[in-house]
């Protein structure tokens, strides 16, 4: 596909999305992303060149949330090991929220996978005991493209509304699932969550996931290649919630996304970042998830369409 044609397809695949934003609504979990416009839709694309391409709001920052449990477990998986990891936490997608704590009653003591709640804490846990925070941070920088910090408000804000992400935590400590020091896990885990990106940085992840861990910019190592299949096969199965099975269907790639209203995504030759704050009921950004159909079906980017 030439440049020109790959141009029309992204911009006819934003306009097409912006159509539906009134299909969702902004989270209220926290006052800073009750206040988010959802109007905004930014949508950006890297290639594994390092050519990118942006549409609309997608310098708008916004608080990564979900999307911090990419980074955890691809750090985690790089300075502890993939058996260490996943003696802590499963592979398997639930079918429920992301947030339910009933299976950690009912479904014996490992959280089902990464992305859910209780799993991303446990993941967490291995990092806070392994690795300082600042660390984590500067990893993020290299798979963003571009240094990104913690936005003190909405941590603060994550610390005094986190009552359930609280209760799953003590939940799993009180099973020995979980190690003792439950409020710095928590600390940590809401920091990921505050750390600031845009559509740009997303856009850049995904390429980093594209290109087998390395950088579209510079070809340097970010992320060692064995890490890569563990995580887009996760992102495959329960980056998008429990919807993650439509998704794979509908669009038929390796994506998470994240209350802050971000999805990133990974296709065969690039990276895209979405952002557009108004959700669907299971958490996921209703423009960024039209936008990303609409490539899709009119670029063949899925890895299920038939060669």
């Amino acid at each position: 596909m030439n440049t020109a044609n790959f141009k029309e397809i992204l911009e006819s695949s934003w306009c097409y999305a912006g159509g539906f934003l009134d299909a969702g609504r902004v989270s209220s979990y926290i006052a800073t992303l009750a206040a988010a416009d959802a109007s905004h839709l930014g949508c950006a694309v890297m290639t594994n060149e390092g050519d990118c391409y942006k549409l609309g709001h997608c310098d708008v920052l916004f608080s990564m949330q979900s999307i911090s449990k990419v980074i955890s477990l691809m750090y985690a998986l790089k300075i502890l090991g993939r058996d260490a990891v996943f003696a802590k936490v499963g592979m398997e997608p639930t079918g429920d929220p992301y947030n339910c704590i009933i299976k950690l009653e009912t479904a014996g003591e490992k959280p089902f996978n990464p992305f859910i709640n209780a799993g991303a804490i446990t993941v967490i846990s291995l990092l806070a005991e392994n690795a300082l925070f600042r660390d984590v941070l500067a990893f993020c920088g290299m798979v963003f493209g571009e240094d990104v910090h913690v936005d003190e408000d909405i941590f603060a804000q994550e610390m005094q509304a986190g009552k359930r992400n609280r209760s799953m935590a003590y939940l799993m400590s009180s099973k020995g699932a979980l190690g003792e020091d439950v409020e710095a896990y928590l600390n940590f885990y809401f920091c990921l969550c505050s750390v600031k990106v845009n559509a740009a940085h997303l856009a850049h992840m995904g390429a980093v996931l594209a290109c087998g861990g390395k950088s579209p910019i510079t070809g340097k190592e970010i992320v060692p290649d064995w890490i890569i299949p563990i995580t887009k096969a996760i992102m495959l199965t329960c980056g998008m919630y429990d919807g993650s099975g439509e998704f794979a269907v509908s669009v038929g790639l390796p994506a998470k996304s994240g209350i802050g209203g971000g999805i990133v995504a990974a296709a065969g030759g690039m990276g895209i970042g979405t952002f557009g704050p108004s959700l669907d009921i299971k958490g996921n950004s209703v423009g960024g998830i039209r936008f990303l159909q609409y490539l899709s079906e009119n670029t063949g980017i899925s890895m299920f369409k038939n060669q």
